[in-house]
Order: C-alpha cells, then sequence, then structure tokens
C-alpha cells in the first residue's frame, strides 16, 4: 500500500507539473484576451459586462477568467488560476493592456484630442452623415434580400453568431439589420479589418510624398543582416519573408505579441528570416504592426501621429465613431484594433469602391486600389496589400471575382464587389466553420437584378 501511496502522489506531482508547464505560457494570453476585450466592449464599443462573457468571452479557458471592472478608472482587472493581466484607458485612444510599460509613461505621451465632425450626422446626408434616403435604387428583389438577411441572422450553423449587417448598393444603404442587443450606438472590434486602415493610411502617406513602399523599410534591428531588404510593400502584401506563426488557441507567435508585448512592433521586426523577401506568402498580424511602426517614424512626431487617422482619414469620410486603440509603446495596433460603427465600416468600404475618392476629394493615391487589388506573390491569387481578395474564387466561388475584402477573427468583413457597385459588412462572433461568407454574399448578389 505504501508504495501504491507513493506512486500516486508522484503521478499526481506529474500531472499537476505537466498543467503548470502547459498553462504557465498561455496564462497572460488568456488573461490578456479576456482584460482587453472586455475594457475595449465596456468603455469603447457600448457593450455590458455580461454580453462579453455571455459571448466574446464564452469560450476555452478564457470562459472561467474573473474579470473586476473600474468604471471610474475605466479599467480591467482579469485573474486565472496565478496570473493577472490589467488594462488602462486613454480617451480616443481606447483601452491598452498594460505590458511593459508603467501604467504612467502610457498616460503621459502626447495623445492630442483631435475634435471629431461638428455637425449632426442626422442632418447631414448619407454618406457624410446619417440622413438615409427613404427611397432605394431599382434593380433590387426585395424578397431575395429580406431572405437573405433572414438567412444571416438564423444564428444556426451554417449562418451562426451574427450581430449586424449594411448592404449598400450604388452608394445608398438599402438594409441595416442588428441582432437583439445592439444598435447603431454599437462600435464593433475590427479585429484583422485593421489591417485594411493601415492600408489607407499607408495609402495617404504616399500620396503626400512622406513615403516609398518600394525603398528598404530601414528597421534599425535588420541592417546587419539580410532582412535589410525588406520593403513595406513586401509587409504590406505578406511576403516579409520573416519567420512567424499566426495560429490562434496556442503560444503563438501572434497571441504572444498581442497580449504579452508592450511594443508589438518591435517583437514582430525582431523575428528572423525565414524566406527571401517577396518570395513566399505567409499572412502575418506582426508585419502590419511594423508597418504601423513604420507610419509613426515617418510622420515623426507623436502628437501629429496620433492625429493622423482622424484628421486624413475618419473626418474626412464621416467615420465620426472610429477609435484606433494603440499598444503600451504608443504605436497604433494596426494589425487588430479598431473600433467603428456599422455605418462607418461601410463607409470605408465606399471610400475603395469609388477608387479613394471621397464626394470630389482624393483621399488616397489615384493607382492605391489598384495596386491594393494585385495578388501578391505567393499568395495565389487570395491577398494583395493588406486586404483579402477572390481572383482565384477558391473560397467564394459563386461570388464575382473582382471582389476584395477587410477580413477579421471571427467574421468580421467588409465586402468590396466593384462589378456590382456593392458594399457589404458583417459583423458577429463565428468560430471557423459558423459562418458560410459564400452563401451570404452570393445571396444578397442574387437580390441584385
Amino acid at each position: 500500500m505504501k508504495k501504491v501511496r507513493i506512486v500516486l502522489i508522484v503521478f499526481i506531482l506529474f500531472v499537476l507539473l505537466g498543467g503548470f508547464l502547459y498553462l504557465n505560457p498561455l496564462m497572460p494570453i488568456i488573461t490578456g484576451y479576456a482584460a482587453k476585450n472586455m475594457s475595449s466592449a465596456l468603455f469603447v464599443a457600448n457593450r455590458t459586462q455580461e454580453s462579453m462573457e455571455a459571448t466574446d468571452l464564452n469560450f476555452s479557458f478564457i470562459r472561467y477568467v474573473k474579470n473586476r471592472v473600474n468604471p471610474g478608472r475605466k479599467s480591467v482587472r482579469s485573474r486565472f488560476l496565478w496570473h493577472t493581466s490589467r488594462t488602462t484607458f486613454v480617451n480616443g485612444y481606447g483601452s491598452i493592456l498594460v505590458n511593459d510599460y508603467p501604467v504612467g509613461d502610457i498616460q503621459a505621451r502626447p495623445y492630442p484630442v483631435v475634435p471629431v465632425l461638428p455637425e449632426q450626422p442626422d442632418t447631414i446626408d448619407w454618406p457624410m452623415g446619417d440622413l438615409i434616403a427613404d427611397t432605394i435604387p431599382s434593380g433590387i428583389d426585395i424578397q431575395k434580400l429580406n431572405l437573405a438577411m433572414e438567412q444571416a441572422f438564423a444564428d444556426t450553423i451554417p449562418y451562426k453568431g451574427t450581430f449586424a449587417t449594411m448592404v449598400v448598393y450604388q452608394g445608398q444603404p438599402v438594409v441595416e439589420k442588428y441582432a437583439e442587443g445592439f444598435a447603431p450606438k454599437n462600435l464593433f472590434l475590427s479585429w484583422s479589418m485593421a489591417k485594411s486602415f493601415t492600408n489607407a493610411l499607408t495609402g495617404i502617406l504616399v500620396k503626400e510624398g512622406k513615403l516609398d513602399i518600394y525603398e528598404p523599410a530601414g528597421v534599425d534591428e535588420w541592417q546587419r543582416d539580410e532582412r535589410s531588404s525588406i520593403s513595406i510593400h513586401n509587409l504590406m502584401q505578406m511576403n516579409s519573408g520573416l519567420e512567424w506563426n499566426e495560429a490562434y488557441g496556442n503560444s503563438s507567435d501572434v497571441n504572444n505579441m498581442l497580449h504579452k508585448e508592450g511594443d508589438m512592433a518591435r517583437f514582430a521586426s525582431s523575428k528572423p528570416l525565414e524566406y527571401s523577401p517577396g518570395s513566399v506568402f505567409e499572412y502575418s498580424s506582426g508585419s502590419t504592426n511594423i508597418v504601423s511602426y513604420l507610419l509613426r517614424r515617418a510622420i515623426g512626431n507623436d502628437a501629429e501621429y496620433y492625429a493622423f487617422p482622424r484628421e486624413k482619414l475618419f473626418n474626412k469620410i464621416g467615420m465620426r465613431s472610429a477609435i484606433f486603440e494603440v499598444d503600451a509603446s504608443g504605436t497604433f495596433v494596426g494589425s487588430s484594433y479598431l473600433y467603428a460603427s456599422l455605418r462607418d465600416y461601410a463607409r470605408f468600404g465606399l471610400l475603395y469602391l469609388n477608387n479613394g475618392n471621397w464626394l470630389g476629394e482624393q483621399i488616397l493615391p489615384e493607382d492605391w486600389v489598384k495596386y491594393t487589388t494585385t495578388a501578391a506573390t505567393g499568395s495565389n491569387g487570395t491577398y494583395g496589400a493588406f486586404f483579402w481578395l477572390n481572383k482565384s474564387g477558391a473560397d467564394h466561388p459563386d461570388v464575382p471575382r473582382d471582389m476584395y475584402s477587410c477580413n477579421g477573427h471571427d467574421g468580421q468583413f467588409i465586402y468590396i464587389i466593384p462589378s456590382k457597385e456593392l458594399v457589404i459588412v458583417r459583423t458577429g462572433f463565428s468560430k471557423k466553420g459558423e459562418f458560410d461568407q459564400n452563401g451570404f454574399i452570393a445571396a444578397i448578389v442574387n437580390a441584385l437584378q
């Protein structure tokens, strides 16, 4: 019996040690994910703690995290077992995970208060405002369109988890629908749709002559090795050659970057070269955050950098709601953390549908959309420059091949189809395989006669 007890104790200790070794590197990811998403949802997106814990945070180990909210400080502390993550808040720049930098340093940066458009949007005609005409364009089968919307909100696989949708046809909103608990006041997390906004900010700097995307990026740490030839163009096409693991659900590069690192661009740029630049397509959120840092460096003044998205993009196209969040180092998280209303995401889609022109003002270089939708080397026609493409039709066989899109984790999409004069926005919380993009888009396209 004594030997049995010893064996049992050793076995239990072995199991506990194995569990600790497995969980320990994941702990900052588990608590960081909960703290960051809860904080932004409450203090940016007009969500409730109950809603977040019932949907967006109701999976894997995340559902067991205890979230303590401090409304006065607009902060969240999230704890699971032996680890705690916390956030701080900067008005106009969102919720920030406190990693590597003291809260005082994070708060002390020169974040300007940039005025949002002063006009009341309800008194301004769409698309600059929210005064939407009662009439809709001709050539729409309303019955088919309504059926497509009902299907999208069925909340059963393969159409599970939709929060909101909007369809803009020939520049005019024709459908805007929200699930119970959501409304036009809510802001929705972009996840990787933010990459496409980083595309726009890059284009604006190119138009101003402040950036050459084809020149070597000039990251200091790259000057002593083969990484010195990497360009912003390579980073935008996701073929920089830098080693990267974008897998979710484990201790991957993307999870470590978003949840453990205060300076995300530095973490990404520290990766070694795996392939020759420009040769192999490998999707990387790290690449986008390097570009975001390079935009900061090109502008050269932090106050101007922080004002840049609002002054040069959001205010220009009526995106009153948009909040681009920063990391603890003060760089916009260009890969993942932008919040905006459904209508403002639709406005962004219209900017690209109209070739970067907004009501007569050319916001982006005239050839920027053409550049953006040129297939990246190695992508087999699925990716351009921080936008996804449908040139191969592999993922969307029943959708026009000229469609390109902003895609975000767990089911965030802005679809742009020039041949149909169509922009579609869909937000939600849908794990892989739970929402049929091809069927959703095709049903809407088929409603246009």
